[in-house]
């Protein structure tokens, strides 16, 4: 994808240089278009040493190419980030003295804004207008962060983290994607042609008709997983175990339901059989009831009144799927297969010692471990994982971010891992 990336003249400006970075890692071409304000804050080199690209900021460096013109005619994708009050009020009155302005303009693709400055400038009544005159001629606005401001302020008007970001932007321009003829979006991208599995949700265990043994996993972690997968390009298929969350339906993502951990079990086996990439996120439950009771479980009374002792459920092992599902591939490479590690960490060791013995344990080719608990990661809005390799390259860290920014990082991490055939 062909990016500009706009930077006006805020302070954070040097945020700008890292989301720079995560779109050049993800393997986009990027033009940074710096304003004379912007220059002051990040100079020229560091703008042309991360994106491999001369930089200029005004409308007479190589005229022979009509750069004022042609950058906007030729992107996919135009963000500015930071976007300062002033640079809102140019875009909306349609200002161009310089060559981000004039970018702006020119460009016929997405366009994402990004707001950074201080409070009083960003709640202003010309701000607050000429946001909303963007956003009515089809721009997309990120909602600026609150928080530390410069200097002692805080409040809102900070800059969302370059993770944030990225995930608007890839958003922005899922959402202008055309659409076939089925309805669904038509996109390329670079897991193009990729045929996937997802599994996402908790899986419930019957204890009767009325009650179950289940857990907390809502299913976001999955959804954002599959999403982001058919964004890029892949063919989807989602395993969905009750999920708490909707699923996009103008992605072409295929959703195959679940309840329990041998309904999953099943329904993974019928559709990884072409897969080329089976991403195990859904929450399965070790552990179900030995005996399902065809009616409520009630309580019993003695003679007095008084209530008896609680029944005791006795339990069995579920299958392992990931396992099965390594063990099924056997020493072939294909599919890649990836698993989640939901841990607490515990006595024997941190939630990384954990995912680290499980890698072992199941063979998969990369785990994505992370921390839970009940006011951890499940049903939360972000996420902290620890990508985990088995062929032993290093280890990665994502996070805090959005799910969706998470999502895109795993698909980083697995796309290294699929043939180049594929």
């Amino acid at each position: 994808m062909r990016v500009v990336l706009g930077v006006s003249g805020g302070i954070a400006a040097y945020k700008a240089a890292s989301l720079l970075r995560r779109f050049t890692e993800s393997g986009h071409d990027v033009t940074v278009v710096p304003t004379e304000a912007a220059l002051r804050f990040v100079g020229a080199p560091t703008w042309a040493a991360l994106s491999g690209k001369p930089v200029a900021s005004d409308v007479w460096t190589a005229v022979d190419r009509v750069p004022h013109v042609r950058i906007g005619q030729d992107a996919d994708l135009v963000v500015v980030a930071p976007a300062t009050a002033d640079l809102l009020a140019k875009a909306a009155t349609g200002q161009a003295d310089d060559l981000l302005t004039a970018t702006l303009l020119t460009a016929r693709c997405p366009v994402v804004f990004a707001p950074a400055m201080h409070t009083e400038m960003w709640l202003h009544p010309a701000t607050q207008a000429n946001v909303a005159t963007l956003k009515a001629r089809g721009a997309h606005v990120v909602e600026p962060a609150s928080g530390r401001l410069t200097g002692a302020d805080t409040g809102p008007g900070r800059l969302p983290e370059p993770e944030e970001l990225y995930a608007a932007c890839l958003a922005a321009v899922d959402a202008s994607a055309p659409l076939g003829s089925d309805g669904a979006a038509v996109r390329g991208g670079d897991l193009h042609g990729i045929r996937v599995v997802v599994s996402a949700g908790g899986t419930r265990e019957a204890l009767d008709p009325v009650r179950f043994l289940g857990n907390r996993s809502s299913g976001k972690q999955g959804v954002a997983l599959a999403e982001r997968a058919a964004a890029r390009g892949a063919q989807v298929t989602l395993v969905a175990c009750n999920l708490a969350v909707p699923v996009r339906d103008d992605l072409g993502i295929r959703v195959v339901p679940a309840e329990s951990a041998l309904d999953l079990q099943e329904a993974v086996t019928t559709v990884a059989g072409d897969a080329d990439v089976v991403v195990m996120c859904a929450a399965v439950a070790d552990f179900r009831p030995k005996h399902y009771v065809a009616s409520k479980i009630k309580k019993t009374h003695a003679a007095d009144g008084s209530d008896q002792a609680a029944p005791t459920i006795e339990l069995v092992r579920n299958p392992d799927i990931l396992a099965g599902l390594v063990a099924r591939r056997g020493s072939a490479a294909h599919p890649v297969i990836v698993g989640f590690a939901a841990e607490t960490g515990d006595e024997s060791g941190s939630v990384l010692d954990l995912a680290r013995a499980k890698l072992a344990r199941k063979g998969c080719d990369l785990l994505v471990a992370n921390e839970v608990g009940a006011t951890k990661t499940f049903g939360q809005d972000t996420n902290t994982v620890h990508l985990l390799f088995r062929d032993g390259r290093p280890g990665v860290t994502v996070g805090p971010a959005s799910k969706a920014a998470v999502a895109d990082a795993v698909w980083d991490g697995i796309r290294d891992l699929i043939p180049a055939s594929h």
